[in-house]
């Protein structure tokens, strides 16, 4: 079950580092509409984590302000690190089964 989670938490974190890039790089994009990545609990509970995108509100002419540049700044820092402990999560998973596994033989 672990694994399942460990996983789930990777590939959600991963796209939203890349929610998170896709604002940065349109920080001076006219009219561009950034987006925020929102984490929510999968069903059955425990078992991992899904990722929702949606759109901040209205376009703002100018793009994003400085506000909403270091909040997706310190959100992609923050989504790195956790896809790092996910990742550590799932090594640690892996290295039980084959511990588990090399007793029986």
């Amino acid at each position: 079950m672990s694994t399942t989670a460990g996983l789930s938490g990777l590939y959600a974190n991963q796209q939203a580092l890349g929610v998170s890039a896709h604002n940065i790089a349109n920080t001076s994009t006219q009219n561009f509409q950034p987006q925020q990545a929102s984490f929510h609990e999968a069903q059955p509970a425990g078992s991992g984590v899904t990722l929702s995108v949606e759109g901040r509100g209205l376009a703002r002419p100018e793009g994003l302000n400085s506000e909403d540049l270091a909040t997706d700044l310190t959100n992609s820092l923050v989504y790195k690190q956790s896809f790092a402990l996910n990742a550590k999560v799932i090594q640690f998973e892996n290295e039980r089964v084959g511990t588990l596994i090399d007793i029986k033989a």
